[in-house]
């Protein structure tokens, strides 16, 4: 019964699992009735800021923006000198990944001020990020408050609340339960994964109690037809997904390593505002996280000359937003940036002569390319897009471009938006090498005596080298065995031998050892089953030539890296 409790999967975490999802509904909720609130007293309407914008002139509009960066900074620079002074880490992701027992919930709140702050003022910014965050910091507080008597770690609350705030946002219970395992765990394991789906799923199924029943982007009005050339420009938007999300995350870098320059938060916020306000002169559609547009451009109309400029516009401002340290996310920005990439490939497509029978489909599968370049978590971006648009026919599609987008991303050496991910990577990689590498990679020299050199120079090597074992070798090099030290001892303190005895007289023929041509998964195994530190390395079975030897430590230093 013991064992069964401290399974990965067992009741006590599902039935946990639907409060936590419910709360966390509900806090997603009263986010955007403050974000709504706030839009009201500033603009005097609840229409999106792209909208809302235009009840003041242009030149008021980096003003406001910029303002907003300000406030935002206050609060951001706030909530990092707590962090600072008392070594915490606030964002769920890291908590999960780290498997820490607690959200810190003044950072939590400090940094979800920040991003009222910047969403409401038009920063190029998603709601999702702190959304997600108080819903985590939720979890953690239910899981601190309820929970600290069962055998469930805290993080795997704050998990849950994590995937179950994101669901409420994107109506998308599995993408998001699998972008939690995804990023967070770094694995989909299905023992980790039911309570999530099932925290997701008790919020969705709130949040259609409560009248949000409609998907998210609803585009189940165009199917998506299996020919040659949609096919081909499936390819070719995911292609260029994966070029536009290393280019995002590229720029990100570049913009963060900028405004680092500045050591004031409030003035670094103020002035990305500042800047993205002046670009929202060219286009408002640039503010806020884009989800007004989106649902535009899935309804048609958009001028080629149009796509491009929101295109590169809200690449740059949302690289300035997210480099001046809004706090915020990326997956809407990311999904608009995806939307106008695949209705641009596809109307170009149309204008040379191609038959593309709807323009707008490829928007979807834009959405889900640009989501996994920049993500890194394909498998929830073809999840989302299919769960938010409610159309079965993108499954194909979107699984090619998501595909194609993440893989052209890493192969350009990006790293993923979400700093976890990296050590995932890695890990994998060393994995990976530890699986695939050879001894010959950790060969270390040895020492190596003959056959006729005395026990008493034996003694010598091994207390200058400090070595329990000294190889045998013959005259032509090939390994004969090896001597211990302790056996040396204690023969001559018996005067069974004397140190002038020959290494012949109490060498071991039989002494373990590996080939160079051998994996180090091999090589480990055999330290399994030997208590030695040292290996002898042997060129191959047929010369048997010592080469030197291969070290339990060595083999341990490559194995840190992902265990």
């Amino acid at each position: 019964m013991a064992s069964g409790r401290r399974h990965a999967l067992n009741w006590t975490n599902i039935l946990v699992a639907i409060p936590v999802g419910l709360v966390a509904s509900l806090v997603t909720l009263g986010f955007r009735a403050g974000i709504a609130l706030l839009n009201s007293l500033i603009f005097g309407t609840q229409q999106d800021v792209t909208q809302a914008m235009g009840v003041y002139p242009w030149f008021v509009w980096p003003l406001i923006v910029g303002g907003g960066g300000v406030i935002a900074g206050f609060f951001l620079r706030y909530a990092t000198a707590i962090e600072q002074k008392e070594t915490v880490r606030t964002d769920y992701l890291e908590v999960i990944n780290a498997r820490l027992d607690a959200i810190p919930t003044r950072t939590s709140l400090f940094r979800a001020l920040s991003s009222i702050a910047s969403i409401s003022s038009g920063a190029s910014i998603g709601k999702e990020g702190p959304m997600v965050q108080l819903s985590a910091l939720s979890g953690s507080l239910i899981g601190r408050l309820c929970c600290k008597n069962l055998s469930l770690k805290n993080s795997d609350v704050v998990a849950m609340a994590a995937a179950a705030g994101l669901s409420s946002v994107y109506h998308a219970p599995l993408a998001s339960a699998i972008f939690v395992a995804e990023i967070a765990f770094g694995i989909s394991a299905l023992q980790r994964l039911i309570p999530l789906i099932i925290s997701s799923a008790v919020a969705v199924l709130t949040m259609w109690t409560l009248g949000y029943r409609s998907a998210i982007y609803p585009f189940s009005h165009v199917m998506f037809d299996l020919t040659a050339v949609n096919l081909l420009l499936t390819m070719v938007t995911g292609l260029l997904a994966g070029l536009v999300g290393w280019a995002m995350i590229w720029l990100i870098a570049q913009s963060r390593q900028r405004f680092s320059r500045i050591k004031s938060l409030p003035l670094r916020l103020g002035l990305g505002g500042l800047i993205v306000g002046m670009m929202a002169i060219a286009s408002r559609n640039i503010l806020g996280n884009g989800y007004e547009v989106i649902v535009a451009i899935m309804a048609g109309g958009w001028v080629l000359k149009g796509l491009i400029i929101l295109l590169l516009l809200k690449i740059i401002a949302t690289a300035v937003s997210v480099g001046s340290n809004a706090v915020g996310g990326l997956f809407t920005p990311s999904l608009l940036i995806g939307a106008v990439l695949g209705v641009l490939v596809a109307t170009i497509a149309s204008m040379a002569g191609w038959p593309v029978e709807s323009t707008v489909i490829f928007a979807a599968v834009g959405m889900g390319a640009v989501l996994a370049s920049v993500s890194q978590a394909p498998l929830m971006a073809i999840l989302m897009v299919l769960e938010m648009t409610l159309n079965s026919s993108l499954l194909f599609p979107t699984m090619i471009a998501c595909v194609l987008a993440s893989m052209t991303a890493y192969r350009l050496q990006a790293n993923s938006t979400y700093p976890v991910m990296k050590n995932h990577f890695s890990r994998s990689d060393a994995k990976f090498d530890f699986d695939n590498g050879i001894i010959t990679q950790f060969i270390v020299s040895g020492a190596a005596l003959t056959p006729g050199d005395s026990v008493g120079k034996a003694l010598a090597v091994s207390s200058l080298k400090r070595e329990r074992f000294v190889y045998v070798v013959s005259e032509t090099g090939q390994f004969m065995g090896a001597v211990s030290i302790h056996d040396i001892a204690r023969k001559v303190l018996d005067k069974s031998i004397t140190p002038d005895s020959p290494v012949s007289c109490v060498m071991d023929g039989n002494f373990p050892y590996i080939f160079e041509n051998q994996t180090i998964t091999e090589g480990w195994e055999v330290f399994a089953r030997v208590t030695l530190e040292r290996l002898p390395v042997l060129n191959n079975a047929q010369e048997r030539k010592y080469l030197g030897a291969l070290t339990k430590t060595s083999l341990i230093q490559k194995a840190k890296d992902f265990l």
